[in-house]
């Protein structure tokens, strides 16, 4: 049997227009719709494959406000057995070093999980660095961005793609992965998955809960901060050529002024 904890996270719509609080900068979540990171959705359904195969059971675990109970039914809904949601006002802002300290402190509270599955990087933030972080909390072997998967025993297999080959990667159980988009294609939640998840209530923990002392995480002990932000200027017009049997002379004098040719 294999236990697996799949980290997700919500984000915001790609297709909205994030915005930026005005009292720190960091991202207004609440002026657009979330979902669950696609990245994740791959997380899951890897998880699915691995538990389906050898038996054990799936946990969810995400961190957010309230909304983000969102992206857990939708965890839950694709087959995953049960979640947890740490939900805290005083993890705002957490940069990655602290949301991996996070993330690592829930793990080790978790009994019995052998494998942690994540996406290897967030669509809001683009850190990619966070499940290595986590497996340094924790000390456990890591592999990262796999665009292939497989436990056989006690062994974690997988393949990595770089810009020099492919590379086969090698650790024991317990460990940490992280997925890229070449894993798998997710399922859709049958509607027998949407009702039971409906009956699955998420586990809901604060940092106090975690044994975290207060300002450990949070936007004013991050160790990064945006100080200021400049609005991006408006589309300039563009120029307009009318082919009157010179067009094509026009276009290339135009590209080479703007030395793209």
């Amino acid at each position: 049997m294999t236990n697996v904890v799949v980290l997700i996270k919500h984000v915001p719509d790609y297709t909205s227009d994030w915005k930026l609080s005005d009292s720190d900068y960091t991202l207004d979540r609440a002026a657009v719709d979330g979902i669950i990171d696609e990245i994740n959705e791959r997380a899951v359904e890897e998880a699915l494959q691995i538990t389906e195969k050898n038996g054990g059971e799936v946990t969810i675990l995400s961190a957010g406000p309230a909304p983000a109970t969102d992206a857990i039914r939708k965890a839950l809904s694709m087959g995953a057995d049960k979640a947890i949601h740490i939900q805290d006002d005083a993890i705002h802002g957490s940069d990655a070093i602290q949301t991996a300290y996070l993330l690592a402190t829930a793990l080790g509270t978790i009994e019995g999980v052998e494998l942690v599955i994540a996406g290897n990087e967030a669509s809001d933030g683009r850190v990619g660095a966070v499940p290595a972080m986590i497996a340094e909390y924790l000390e456990l072997p890591h592999l990262t961005s796999l665009r292939s998967l497989e436990v056989d025993g006690d062994t974690l297999k997988g393949e990595r793609e770089g810009d020099e080959g492919i590379y086969s990667l090698e650790a024991s159980l317990p460990a940490i992965v992280s997925v890229n988009e070449k894993i798998n294609e997710p399922r859709f939640p049958s509607f027998k998955g949407i009702m039971a998840a409906k009956k699955k209530t998420p586990e809901v923990l604060t940092i106090a809960d975690l044994g975290i002392e207060d300002g450990v995480v949070g936007v004013a002990n991050s160790a990064s901060k945006v100080t200021a932000v400049t609005p991006k200027p408006p589309r300039a017009a563009g120029e307009k050529i009318v082919d009157e049997g010179d067009g094509g002379v026009k276009v290339a004098e135009y590209l080479a002024g703007q030395k793209i040719i």
